[in-house]
């Protein structure tokens, strides 16, 4: 819809897409904006980022500009909220955000790998199995010992994340309307 102004969330979203400017608001019946300061801290494994909102009457605006979300890695955060006013803080939320990547950044041609952890990782290990005799558990050269996975656990690593990659499949479809493929099957036994 050109022309009209985007709908302003009243939580806080569970994705958003780094290099646009990030809006919504938070009403705290209890810590009202101009006497407490709401502020947000996510993190990741990679590091993180901290957001602090603004008062718009009562409610606590959040607004981030788009130069700034570029800058942010994409991934999935853990994120905490909470209020301060003097000497007093509470945790007010908590939660998790999916940072989708900026594909504005770089050139039109630069490479941009969004692919799920469970995808580059079992790409990976598909690739480490057809460039390496999974037989060879152990071995020495010249002194220096490289050790293998075992077959065993190879195979599980696979079949965890195969069933991850499934149910992000899985997850999209439903998302997009359409049923999904993976069946749960459940046998029950008497006692």
């Amino acid at each position: 819809m050109l022309g009209m102004a985007a709908t302003i969330p009243s939580d806080e979203p569970a994705r958003l897409r780094a290099g646009d400017t990030w809006k919504w608001t938070r009403t705290l019946g209890d810590y009202p904006a101009g006497t407490w300061t709401l502020k947000y801290r996510f993190k990741n494994a990679a590091g993180g980022f901290e957001i602090t909102a603004t008062a718009d009457g009562t409610d606590h605006a959040v607004t981030v500009a788009a130069a700034t979300t570029g800058a942010y890695a994409a991934g999935s955060y853990q994120w905490i909220a909470w209020v301060e006013s003097g000497a007093e803080k509470y945790t007010v939320d908590e939660g998790t955000l999916e940072v989708e990547p900026d594909y504005r950044s770089g050139t039109a041609t630069a490479a941009l790998d969004d692919r799920s952890h469970a995808r580059k990782t079992l790409a990976a290990l598909q690739a480490w199995i057809e460039g390496r005799d999974p037989a060879v558990a152990e071995y020495e050269i010249a002194g220096r010992r490289m050790k293998y996975i075992s077959v065993k656990d190879l195979l599980m690593l696979l079949d965890r994340y195969r069933s991850e990659v499934a149910r992000e499949d899985d997850a999209a479809r439903l998302a997009s309307g359409l049923p999904g493929k993976n069946k749960l099957y459940v046998r029950f036994t008497g006692n």
